[in-house]
């Protein structure tokens, strides 16, 4: 064997004793690595007003509509004359009485037609006493056969048309005298002028509008009521109306309820008669809360209700995780709850009385989230599950 054959079988059997070595090498197991802690789970502590309880309670439905404060009782004065207004007494927020003079027409033409009016029926009168002379002798002349029935009768026709004369000239002088009587500018009724609508010296038109006067001691709230409300309202049902302005809300009831429908938007004209209360003014904006029913029921608060499922469904506690319970829910109200009042519904399946629940204070939660229950919320959930054993 020659020296370079000698060298190529030694680079060959160098580099097998290294594939051998590797392969060695790589079918060793590998070493065992010291296992792991999993990570603690951790748990979402809750405050006090983030729970609840499902619990049977007395449901307040309420109805809540507004409108604007309108006065019962109202009048509008107008002109009973043609002719140019001379004095205007009172001005916007005077207070007046019913019957009281508050401003005169200019009745200058009205009195020429009174007077004339009376001298036509003084010349009536006059017509009439020598038509009923003119009949008295017609008459003695008939029994003595000095003239003829037919003069006589003339006569008696002569008299009847003298006096329906002198009726029409009367009446014609009480219309007259009305006319003066309609110059003066009394006010209807008593309460508060609201607008001044004309000055002295203006020529108004027959029925043309000078003064609105407004009685502030009984006012009602006018507003309308959605269809779909209407069968539960009732007259006489109690109502607070809060009025913009005043710091308290304002007793009231449901007076009447309008028999007919608007016209376009199909809702109902409804009628809340307010208790007397200083600041009250019409035209004021308020807000109507009736008093529509009250229902035993079990309850839970509105804002533990979630819907972003396809069914609504409330975040339960359970062995202190949250659990998703879908229910049924019925009719929405308040409920008194720590004695203040809070929105409720009506839950009539899937959730059992004394459950606790998450309000919508507490976010999104996964099923399963563990919890960290306030003390008092926790010894709840304990006797009440005590309770379900």
């Amino acid at each position: 064997m020659t020296r370079r054959t000698r060298w190529i079988a030694g680079l060959l059997l160098a580099a097998l004793a290294a594939v051998l070595a590797t392969a060695f090498v790589l079918r060793r197991p590998a070493p065992r690595l010291p296992p792991t802690a999993a990570p603690a789970e951790q748990a979402i502590e809750l405050a006090p007003g983030d729970v609840a309880r499902a619990e049977r309670a007395e449901l307040l439905r309420r109805l809540e509509i507004t409108g604007s404060l309108k006065a019962v009782n109202s009048a509008v004065v107008k002109a009973r004359i043609a002719a140019v207004v001379q004095t205007l007494d009172v001005r916007e927020g005077d207070r007046v009485t019913a019957g009281q003079r508050i401003g005169q027409l200019d009745a200058t033409d009205a009195q020429w037609r009174l007077r004339q009016a009376e001298e036509q029926a003084l010349a009536a009168q006059s017509q009439l006493d020598i038509a009923q002379r003119t009949l008295a002798n017609n008459r003695a002349l008939v029994e003595q056969g000095f003239i003829s029935r037919n003069a006589l009768d003339t006569s008696s026709a002569s008299a009847a048309g003298a006096a329906a004369s002198l009726q029409a000239a009367r009446a014609a002088a009480e219309l007259a005298r009305k006319a003066v009587l309609d110059s003066e500018i009394r006010a209807p009724i008593a309460g508060l002028v609201a607008q001044r609508l004309v000055q002295p010296g203006e020529r108004v038109p027959l029925d043309a509008r000078l003064l609105e006067i407004v009685d502030l001691s009984q006012l009602e709230l006018e507003a309308a009521v959605p269809p779909e409300d209407v069968l539960a309202l009732r007259v006489g049902q109690a109502a607070r109306v809060r009025i913009d302005g005043l710091a308290e809300p304002v007793a009231a009831r449901v007076a009447r309820i309008n028999p007919s429908a608007v016209a376009g938007t199909r809702s109902v004209m409804a009628y809340l008669a307010l208790e007397p209360a200083p600041g009250l003014r019409q035209g004021l904006f308020g807000r109507a809360s009736i008093e529509l029913q009250r229902l035993p029921a079990l309850v839970v608060p509105t804002s533990a209700l979630r819907f972003d499922q396809a069914r609504p469904y409330v975040l339960a506690v359970a062995d202190g995780r949250a659990v998703q319970r879908r229910v049924t829910t019925g009719a929405q109200g308040e409920v008194l709850i720590d004695g203040r009042p809070e929105p409720a519904v009506e839950v009539t399946g899937g959730l059992a009385e004394g459950a606790t629940v998450l309000r919508g204070t507490v976010g999104a939660l996964r099923d399963g989230t563990r919890l960290l229950l306030p003390a008092s919320a926790a010894a709840t959930a304990a006797s009440a599950a005590a309770a379900a054993r």
